[in-house]
C-alpha cells in the first residue's frame, strides 16, 4: 500500500468513521437526557391531578416513570457519552496526526522515513482507542 492510498483508504476512513459514530453516539445521549429530564418533569405536574383527573392518568404517571428508568439504564448501559467523548477524540488525534505529516510540521519536520512513522503513529492511535474502548464495555458494571 502506498502513501496516498494509505491516507485515502485507511485515515480518512477511520476519520470518518469516528466521526460519524461519535455524532451518532453525541446524538443518542442528548436524545436519552433530554427524554429523561422531559418525563421527569411531566411526572409530578400530572402526580398532581391523579386525585382529580380522569383514572388513566395513573397510568400515564407509571409509564413515564418506567420510561424515565429504561432510558436511564440504556444510556448507562451503552455509555453513549462515553463513546461520543473517545470517537471525537480519536478522530482529532487522526486529523491532526494526518495534518502534521501532509504540512511536515512537528515529528514529520526531518528524517528520511516519515511515512513508516505516520503509519506506525496512526495505527498506534487506533489500537489505543480500541483498547480504551474495551475498557470502557468491559467496565459496564462501574
Amino acid at each position: 500500500m502506498n502513501e496516498e492510498q494509505y491516507i485515502d483508504e485507511r485515515v480518512e476512513g477511520q476519520i470518518d468513521w469516528y466521526s460519524k459514530k461519535s455524532s451518532a453516539n453525541k446524538n443518542l445521549h442528548y436524545w436519552t437526557r433530554g427524554l429523561v429530564i422531559i418525563f421527569s418533569a411531566i411526572i409530578p405536574f400530572l402526580s398532581g391531578f391523579l386525585e382529580t383527573g380522569p383514572v388513566y392518568l395513573g397510568y400515564i404517571v407509571g409509564v413515564l416513570g418506567m420510561l424515565v428508568a429504561l432510558l436511564t439504564g440504556v444510556s448507562s448501559l451503552v455509555k453513549f457519552q462515553e463513546k461520543w467523548i473517545k470517537y471525537r477524540a480519536t478522530s482529532s488525534l487522526l486529523k491532526n496526526e494526518k495534518f502534521m505529516y501532509l504540512t511536515g510540521s512537528g515529528f514529520y519536520k526531518e528524517g528520511n522515513k516519515k511515512f513508516e512513522e505516520f503509519v506506525s503513529r496512526i495505527e498506534n492511535i487506533m489500537s489505543k482507542e480500541n483498547s480504551a474502548w474495551t475498557e470502557i464495555m468491559e467496565n459496564e458494571d462501574d
